[in-house]
């Protein structure tokens, strides 16, 4: 069992919270945050881990599996998934906007390297995230590992308590909040700043280096670095907010584009429906745009908030079900393929 740093406080006390803002608003709690337990994310056992990261799609096995996926059945999924692969080519030769939102489970499961060879390959103009993506994307870079086990360590209260996510991830953010950047930037700049040994892993370090828009949308109380004491939760709410106008700007000019929800089944559609409605009432024409979902299952706001709503004035909807270590690798592997038709 790893060892907490300090001992649990005997009983929890009033305190005082006054926000880093410079506001004069206080408020009472009943939780001292400054006396949390944590102990070294290095010293965690993590479930995943970068020797078993997938590794980049070369361009020989991109042709040979084009001519393999050519005897699909022209048939359902089959038939759509081609169909799919060939919209998003179209969009890339047309140079419009080729947007990816999804949970950070896709990055849990070892598809980082996938999504960077895809940036660097033209198939991805921008990314959207929820907010557990800074702890894994800064436990990745800074040691090599990620996804903690909850079930061994939440019944002693020490689920999150990594004293380097905790402490890193949040002043990077107050950092990067009081420069001007958003969520996703401010941690990809410090990352892509830092010395750590597996930063080559970190995809909003690369989408910062590429500078492709990498934005992060946050529910508060639901990460866990949100239990830290250094903990900002202006910062986090300034932050959030710039890069949903980020990708509101993105969405702008997504006509003749395409936008991919994988493995996200509520923050993500939900931020993508209401950027869309923004920028329609903004009088910008987004109406003739290619969307999908990817995930285990079919979940109702994905279905109804990427797929069907938004191209209700044109364009394509499309569907698709599978795991995100099997799908996304399948996908990146077509997109990659030397042909534009199938």
């Amino acid at each position: 069992m790893l060892k907490p740093e300090h001992s649990q406080p005997e009983r929890l006390q009033e305190v005082n919270v006054t926000e880093r803002n410079g506001n004069a608003t206080k408020y009472n709690v009943m939780l001292d945050l400054n006396k949390i337990s944590t102990y070294s994310l290095k010293d965690r056992f993590s479930k995943v881990e970068v020797k078993d990261f997938a590794k980049p799609i070369s361009e020989s096995t991109a042709r040979n599996t084009q001519d393999w996926f050519n005897h699909f059945p022209q048939i359902l999924a089959a038939k759509e998934l081609k169909e799919f692969v060939l919209d998003v080519k179209k969009a890339k030769d047309r140079k419009k906007p080729i947007i990816w939102g999804m949970g950070s489970h896709v990055l849990k499961t070892g598809l980082a390297p996938l999504l960077i060879d895809l940036m660097d390959c033209g198939f991805v103009t921008g990314l959207a995230f929820n907010g557990s993506v800074l702890i894994h994307d800064f436990e990745t870079a800074y040691a090599g590992k990620t996804s903690e086990d909850v079930d061994s360590v939440i019944g002693e209260g020490q689920f999150g308590m990594a004293k380097e996510t905790g402490e890193v991830v949040n002043e990077a953010i107050s950092k990067g909040t009081a420069q001007g950047l958003g969520l996703g930037e401010a941690l990809g700049k410090h990352i892509a700043e830092s010395s750590y040994a597996y930063k080559q892993f970190s995809i909003l370090a690369h989408a910062h280096l590429k500078k492709i828009p990498a934005t992060v949308h946050v529910a508060i109380g639901t990460d866990i670095i949100h239990m830290h004491p250094k903990c900002d939760p202006a910062a986090l709410g300034v932050g959030s907010h710039r890069d949903f106008l980020k990708i509101a700007q993105q969405i702008s000019s997504l006509e003749g584009g395409v936008y991919i929800n994988f493995g996200s089944a509520v923050i993500l559609p939900e931020i993508f429906l209401k950027a869309l409605t923004l920028v329609r009432n903004l009088n910008y024409k987004v109406d003739q745009i290619v969307t999908a979902n990817f995930d285990f299952i079919q979940h109702y706001r994905a279905r109804v908030n990427v797929v069907g709503r938004p191209t209700t004035n044109g364009g394509r909807g499309y569907s698709f079900t599978g795991h995100h270590e099997i799908m996304l690798p399948l996908l990146a592997t077509l997109l990659k393929a030397s042909t534009t038709s199938t």
